[in-house]
């Protein structure tokens, strides 16, 4: 059987692939920015990455593996990023397995992120994972019991859209209130900007946490408003999955100890069970490789279903 999983990523920014081995290295990568345009412009870009991973594995691979920017449609084999107007139930799937000819397994980005850090990164022996992504959104995937857990649709751990302020801003995704309306950074700096903070419109969440790491009374409370929702998010979502384990990455959480100290805090403070209050919260470890890393781990543990 072939040793190596081609793993494709899709988010709003850029298309990345990459070729990952059998104990989750990544042997090659090559990534584009997203293009605009139709959706066959922004295909041909991944079909045009997917051609030369196959061409550089010299063939020898099992599979592939697709983490996506959701929502996806796990049974129609489609995915309909937020970010991505372009693809509206788009057949990705189908696409995949036109140009690879191999098992394609489709997954959200979120639950990639998941199972990357689960197989080779800070979520290493935790049964019960949250893994998120706090950037210019909030995402999230679950692996409960060890195993990835996708959900009805495919869906399941989005917890950037678990409500935290019912009367709170309206979110892109058509609900009000979302743990993303307050922690998301450009959600955050937008609330400095109006609360005060000096900073032009296009300072992100980069230029917040040098503020806030300056002494900057705004940003270190936009950062704290945000950590709030992120650590009263963990403790309802731990409540219904019995976690061990939170590992946080993305951009915002580059801001280390102004985002986890807080969270932590935050989290002590909603956790009124035992079992919630032994979650640990811990910084991913693979950065921007976890997604291509979790999709490769989610074909090879359907291979492994199979075997057994």
């Amino acid at each position: 059987m072939a040793d190596l999983t081609l793993a494709l990523d899709v988010g709003g920014t850029k298309i990345a692939v990459g070729l990952v081995d059998d104990a989750g290295a990544l042997v090659h990568q090559a990534k584009l920015p997203t293009p605009d345009g139709d959706a066959e412009t922004i295909w041909a870009v991944a079909d045009s990455l997917l051609t030369e991973a196959l061409a550089t594995a010299g063939g020898r691979v099992r599979g592939v593996g697709i983490a996506s920017a959701g929502p996806i449609d796990l049974t129609a084999g489609t995915v309909s990023p937020i970010n991505i107007a372009a693809w509206e139930r788009f057949p990705i799937v189908e696409r995949v397995s036109m140009t690879i000819g191999g098992p394609v397994r489709l997954a959200g980005d979120g639950l990639c992120m998941a199972m990357g850090e689960h197989w080779r990164g800070a979520g290493r022996a935790a049964d019960f994972l949250l893994g998120m992504v706090v950037s210019t959104g909030v995402g999230g995937g679950l692996v409960l019991d060890g195993a990835p857990y996708d959900g009805r649709t495919g869906n399941a751990g989005h917890v950037g859209h678990v409500v935290v302020d019912p009367d709170g801003a309206p979110c892109t995704c058509g609900g009000r209130g979302c743990v993303e309306t307050i922690a998301a950074g450009p959600r955050m700096a937008q609330w400095a900007r109006e609360h005060g903070w000096d900073a032009p419109a296009e300072a992100d969440a980069k230029e917040l946490a040098d503020a806030a790491y300056a002494g900057d009374d705004v940003a270190l409370r936009a950062f704290r408003r945000g950590a709030v929702a992120v650590g009263a998010m963990i403790a309802a979502v731990g409540a219904v999955c019995d976690l061990d384990r939170v590992v946080i990455g993305g951009g915002v959480a580059k801001a280390g100890a102004l985002l986890f100290d807080p969270v932590r805090e935050a989290l002590a403070a909603y956790a009124g069970l035992d079992f919630i209050r032994g979650i640990e919260v811990v910084p991913a470890e693979l950065g921007g490789d976890a997604g291509l890393v979790g999709a490769a781990a989610l074909l090879r543990e359907d291979f492994l279903r199979e075997e057994t």
